[in-house]
């Protein structure tokens, strides 16, 4: 192909621009598709894997009813919690 380069050479530049056109392809791709799903305002209502806390009626199951030792251990804990 060129005289003046190694064949070495030339293969890591047929590598890198191959590379590059499939770059350029997925950029298109992702751009063209970007152009027409545009999410509706208002539609996002969080992150779909966290559910939702519940109120103050909570199933009595998912209480737990600290001690004044556990109440105040779970306090000292909170106060070492480096707030930067």
């Amino acid at each position: 192909m060129f005289p003046s380069i190694s064949l070495a050479q030339e293969i890591g530049l047929a590598v890198l621009l191959v590379a590059a056109l499939v770059w350029l392809v997925g950029l298109g791709h992702m751009l063209w598709d970007s152009r027409f799903h545009h999410p509706e305002p208002g539609a996002f209502e969080g992150l779909a894997v966290i559910p939702a806390q519940r109120g103050v009626a909570a199933h009595p199951m998912e209480a737990v009813e600290l001690t004044e030792a556990e109440q105040e251990a779970f306090a000292g804990l909170v106060r070492r919690i480096p707030l930067r």
